[in-house]
């Protein structure tokens, strides 16, 4: 039976590339399949991993119609046996049910990668919307660490190093971006309620304060 699955987790988690992976594997094997995503790091049109791997995809911005362009597709003699939406948690809620329509209504299996919270704890309406209704939920293997070692499970928003937790939901961003932009980070619950950073930390360590701490 087709399914609506839901690979989630932090950044970090490896998402996009078990995305590719399974686009990879089952390509291999004579299958096709129609992959989207929206606000990738690579730019429009393009589906990434931070290990390097890219692949076209079809820009799922807002507005857009999953159902209705699978349709499109078939009813001209196009066949697809999956499809694919990286960064889910982007799409709409009603985009989310037009998903779940082609696994119902096309008999097509869909695999969807998101992150379920955004920096300031709260669940993003894609995510939300997945949970209610996919068949299955995955929680991704590949466990993301805090700068502590702890493993992360929280997504921080920092600006020159420092984390923010008030603004617009969605700012695109990346991990190791130049100062006074903006950057994400991941953090275990504890750091992120306290709002250190691994930049804060360092600096926090560097500082005399804490020099004369230590060494008492």
């Amino acid at each position: 039976m087709p399914e609506l699955v839901f690979f989630a987790g932090t950044m970090d988690c490896g998402k996009s590339t078990l995305a590719l992976q399974i686009q990879h594997n089952r390509s291999a094997r004579g299958l096709s399949g129609m992959i989207f995503t929206r606000n990738d790091r690579a730019g429009e049109g393009r589906l990434s991993s931070r290990l390097g791997l890219v692949t076209e995809a079809v820009e799922a911005g807002e507005g857009f119609d999953f159902h209705a362009h699978l349709v499109r597709h078939l009813t001209s003699g196009g066949h697809t046996d999956y499809v694919i939406a990286d960064e889910a948690q982007f799409l709409a809620p009603g985009q989310v049910d037009q998903l779940a329509c082609v696994v119902d209504d096309l008999g097509i299996d869909v695999f969807t990668f998101g992150i379920t919270t955004d920096f300031r704890t709260r669940l993003f309406p894609g995510s939300q919307r997945l949970i209610e209704l996919a068949d299955r939920i995955e929680s991704l293997q590949v466990e993301a660490l805090c700068w502590c070692g702890a493993r992360a499970t929280h997504n921080a928003r920092t600006v020159g190093g420092e984390m923010v937790v008030e603004g617009e939901q969605v700012v695109v961003g990346d991990v190791g971006v130049a100062a006074e932009t903006v950057g994400y980070e991941v953090l275990c619950r504890r750091h992120h309620r306290e709002r250190m950073t691994g930049a804060v930390a360092r600096a926090a360590a560097l500082s005399p304060d804490m020099l004369q701490v230590t060494s008492d």
